[in-house]
C-alpha cells in the first residue's frame, strides 16, 4: 500500500475517538510496528494533534477539538456511500471493481465498533431492480470519450429496424432513466442532437476526432422534452376523463407519461389533456393493464379505440 494510504488509514483509525495502540494499528494494517511509529511522527509533524499516553493502558488519540479532514467520513457518510454503491451496482454501473475497492477501504480502515455499526446500517437496504443488473457495456468508454472530448463511432440497432447502422456521435452526457442507460450527443448522420439507448449499441470505437460541447447543455431538459413533448397548439387537444378506485388512479397519475399531462384529480376521477394522436396511440395499452379497476368516461373515441385493440387481441389469440 502506498505511504499516503497508510498515513490516511492511521488518521482514519485515530478519528474514531477511541484510544488505540501502535500494536493494534500494526496488526490491523499488517505493517511493522516501527513503521507505525514513523507514520505517527509524520502526522504529528504535519500538524495533526495526536495525544500519546504512555503506560499499560496507554495509546494514541486525537484532541477533541481537532477538525476532521474532508476525507474522514462519519458513520452516516459511510452508510450513504455504501447505499449509493448498492444502487449503482443494481443499475448496471460499470465501476464494480472500483466500488468494491472503495467499500473495502471503508471497512478496512474502521475499528471493530465502527465496522459493526457500518455492517448493521448497510445491511438494512436492498435494491431490487426487477431486471438484469449485469454491467452495461461501453459505459466506461463513453465516460472517457465525454471527459476527453472525443467522438465515438457506434454500431446502433434502432428499434423497428432490421439491421444496425454506423453512427458518428459527439457524446455529451450519460443518463440513467427508467432502468435504462442512454447517451445523448450530436449525431453526425442526422445533423442533430439525439439520444441512444446504450444496450442497443453493438460496437463502440473512440475516434481521434475532437469536439466541443455546447455551452450550458442541459441533458435532462433535452431528454424529457423529447420523451414528453409539449402540447402543440396547432393540433386538436382533447380532455380524457377516467374514473376508478383510488389506488388505480394514483398509479395512473404517477405514470411517467400520463402524469405529465394531468390537469385535475379528485378522489375517484382524474382528468388529462392530450393531443388526439397521443390518445389513440399511447393510452389504450396503458389503460388496458388496469382491467375493471378504471373506466374511461370520455372521449367516446378512446372507448372505441380500447374496444378495437381488445378485439384485435381476441382475434389474434383465437388463431
Amino acid at each position: 500500500m502506498p505511504k499516503i494510504d497508510n498515513v490516511l488509514a492511521i488518521l482514519w483509525m485515530l478519528s474514531s475517538g477511541e484510544k488505540i495502540t501502535a500494536k493494534q494499528i500494526s496488526e490491523k494494517l499488517e505493517m511493522n510496528i516501527r513503521t507505525v511509529y514513523r507514520y505517527i511522527d509524520t502526522l504529528s509533524i504535519s500538524g495533526v494533534p495526536i495525544v500519546s499516553e504512555p503506560g499499560h493502558n496507554g495509546g494514541y488519540t486525537l484532541l477533541n477539538n481537532f477538525i476532521q479532514a474532508p476525507l474522514i467520513f462519519n458513520l452516516e457518510e459511510q452508510t450513504s456511500l455504501l447505499h449509493a454503491a448498492v444502487f449503482a451496482e443494481e443499475a448496471g454501473y460499470y465501476g464494480d471493481e472500483s466500488l468494491n475497492r472503495a467499500i473495502s477501504k471503508l471497512r478496512k480502515y474502521s475499528n471493530q465498533e465502527q465496522q459493526e455499526k457500518l455492517n448493521q446500517h448497510s445491511s438494512i437496504l436492498e435494491v431490487i431492480n426487477g431486471v438484469s443488473s449485469s454491467t452495461v457495456p461501453y459505459l466506461k468508454e463513453l465516460k472517457k470519450a465525454i471527459t476527453d472530448g472525443y467522438s465515438v463511432k457506434i454500431l446502433y440497432q434502432k428499434s423497428g429496424e432490421n439491421l444496425p447502422n454506423d453512427r458518428l456521435v459527439d457524446p455529451y452526457r450519460i443518463i440513467y432513466w427508467n432502468n435504462k442507460w442512454y447517451v445523448i450527443g450530436f449525431c453526425h448522420r442526422r445533423n442533430d442532437i439525439r439520444s441512444f439507448r446504450i444496450e442497443r449499441v453493438g460496437n463502440l470505437l473512440i475516434t481521434e476526432h475532437k469536439f466541443n460541447q455546447p455551452n450550458q447543455f442541459l441533458a435532462r431538459g433535452y431528454f424529457m422534452k423529447n420523451l414528453l413533448p409539449t402540447l402543440n397548439e396547432g393540433k386538436e387537444i382533447i380532455s380524457v376523463v377516467i374514473k376508478g378506485n383510488t389506488n388505480s388512479l394514483d398509479d395512473i397519475c404517477q405514470n411517467w407519461f400520463l402524469g405529465h399531462y394531468l390537469q385535475e384529480r379528485i378522489s375517484n376521477q382524474a382528468v388529462f389533456t392530450l393531443e388526439k394522436d397521443m390518445i389513440h396511440t399511447y393510452l389504450p395499452n396503458i389503460l388496458l393493464s388496469y382491467g375493471k379497476s378504471i373506466q374511461v368516461i370520455e372521449p367516446i373515441s378512446l372507448k372505441d379505440r380500447l374496444i378495437e385493440v381488445l378485439s384485435d387481441l381476441i382475434k389474434f389469440h383465437q388463431i
